[in-house]
């Protein structure tokens, strides 16, 4: 899953409060003062990360919780408890306000992102904002779901609905169904109030605790269509939002739209790979030229399909077809991934031993599942013909061979029991000019064409810089010195570009 947050009665009142407050929004440049006597939050050092769940966090990162409502629609009842974290500017004289990291996925963790941050981010904005995490509902340590799966069934090869070898969607619809079946019956209550829209609520509640007038946001990857959410929301509560790696906000597809976007994606960014792979001198050279390594890579993926080797540590313990699919998928987010991929095509063919497996333990993955699918199944209905998903994939294999026509097959959420409460919010260009979007223009993940729908939503709120780098984020990642700058530009002084701008590739 990119791997892909209940009604309120009161949520035209809100909406339209929102509309007339924007009206007398002060600029994004008026001084935001610090966090004061008004903060819920009690800091303290932070817990050790459970085993296999990542490094320990910077020492200089300190945690805390805010309480709020499991059911959005009776905020005075229930309540469930979400772990956040920060790392306090050594400046506070230069101190602006708060820097939010919104997590990807959904699913994915954000409580030591600060930590994970810190080395990367300049001088200049860690003096300026505390830089700060979370666990969105569901995720980590902010009251965690499982769906309690079997082991067979947390394998990428299942959990991305490759189809079988020839094309069959048959089994994808089976697993589809267990995987939601077990989802509903062991999730909780947690999974049934998780959505964008609420964890665009809960954002608000943090910032209501650590008494903030105002909240700038660094959303990545999913983390971008939250932080859209809540800039569209709470337009007057947002400073600086930064947008990195951005998903197409269509509120009718979603996450079934992120999903479809891989084919189209993949195939824009595996040229990248094909050169790396084909270049004189790389130990791990797979083809002599670039236009040879895509048959190669389809004519060892055929082969798999039809004889996979032993694979000692997968899940399942073999290099199929799509094992090999789903690598290279994974591998196209960075360069820094492309040797793995390289070196399976190499012992696919027999000329190297096969590289050790590299599986998460289920443990790590029960969580990440389970809020992946409570988000993406409660954000949007799914359909769930599986004659119209069998003949979208046969077509899209053909278009879109690389992929195999997993994008648009069957999905748990096609067989997600609990319909979403609440139609997806639609991001619109209300609110203040303070939105700096930055985008790769050969992402795997979050390809340009879909972030080119977010600028074009968001309207005069936003710009874009887009850079010439493939892989998947971009800001001090897979970006470039240029688009660095000038968001590191706009995270310090607020400037954004007069227009829309492209950063060249790196010379």
């Amino acid at each position: 899953m990119k791997t892909t947050k209940k009604s309120l009665h009161r949520a035209g009142a809100l909406l339209a409060a929102a509309a007339l407050l924007t009206l007398t929004v002060p600029t994004a440049e008026a001084a935001i003062p610090p966090t004061g006597p008004d903060s819920a939050v009690s800091w303290s050092s932070c817990p050790a990360p459970s085993p296999g769940t990542g490094p320990a966090p910077d020492p200089r990162q300190q945690c805390g919780t805010v309480d709020v409502p499991l059911d959005y629609g009776s905020p005075g009842g229930p309540q469930i408890t979400l772990a956040v974290s920060r790392l306090a500017t050594a400046r506070p004289e230069l101190r602006r306000g708060t820097l939010l990291m919104v997590p990807g996925g959904p699913g994915g963790s954000g409580l030591n992102g600060p930590s994970g941050a810190v080395g990367r981010l300049p001088k200049e904005v860690l003096d300026r904002y505390d830089v700060m995490g979370f666990d969105p509902r569901g995720v980590g340590r902010s009251a965690p779901v499982s769906c309690g799966l079997a082991h067979e069934d947390l394998t990428m090869t299942r959990l991305r609905p490759w189809p079988a070898p020839g094309g069959s969607v048959e089994a994808n619809a089976t697993i589809g169904r267990r995987v939601a079946e077990t989802c509903a019956r062991n999730g909780g209550p947690v999974i049934r109030t998780m959505s964008t829209a609420n964890e665009a609520r809960d954002i608000d509640r943090i910032r209501q605790a650590l008494g903030e007038r105002r909240l700038s946001l660094w959303g990545v990857s999913y983390g971008t269509y939250a932080g859209a959410v809540y800039a569209t929301r709470y337009p007057q509560h947002t400073d600086r939002v930064l947008l990195d790696s951005n998903d197409d906000p269509d509120p009718a597809k979603v996450g079934r739209g992120w999903l479809a976007a891989f084919d189209a994606s993949a195939e824009d960014r595996f040229p990248d790979f094909a050169a790396w792979a084909s270049a004189p001198g790389n130990p791990d050279q797979v083809a002599d030229t670039p236009a040879a390594v895509r048959p190669l890579f389809l004519q060892l993926a055929a082969r798999l399909d039809q004889h996979p080797l032993p694979w000692p540590g997968a899940n399942p313990a073999e290099l199929s077809g799509n094992a090999l699919r789903e690598t290279m998928l994974e591998s196209l987010y960075s360069d820094a991934k492309f040797p793995g991929l390289a070196r399976l095509m190499l012992a696919a063919q027999g000329l190297r031993p096969l590289p050790p497996a590299a599986t998460p333990p289920d443990d790590a993955l029960q969580n990440t599942v389970a809020a992946s699918v409570g988000t993406l199944c409660g954000d949007v209905t799914w359909p769930g013909s599986v004659a119209d998903h069998a003949r979208a994939v046969a077509a899209d294999r053909l278009a879109h061979p690389l992929t195999a026509g997993m994008p648009v097959n069957l999905m748990p959420c096609s067989f997600w029991p609990y319909p979403p409460s609440e139609p997806p919010v639609r991001i619109t260009p209300d609110g203040p000019a303070n939105v700096l979007l930055i985008q790769n223009l050969r992402d795997p993940a979050t390809p340009y064409a879909g972030a080119l729908k977010l600028r074009e939503v968001f309207g005069h709120r936003a710009r874009m810089v887009a850079v010439d780098s493939g892989g998947h984020d971009a800001y001090l990642a897979n970006g470039n010195a240029c688009g660095d700058a000038l968001v590191t530009d706009f995270l310090v002084t607020g400037h954004r570009p007069a227009q829309d701008t492209r950063c060249p590739a790196p010379r």
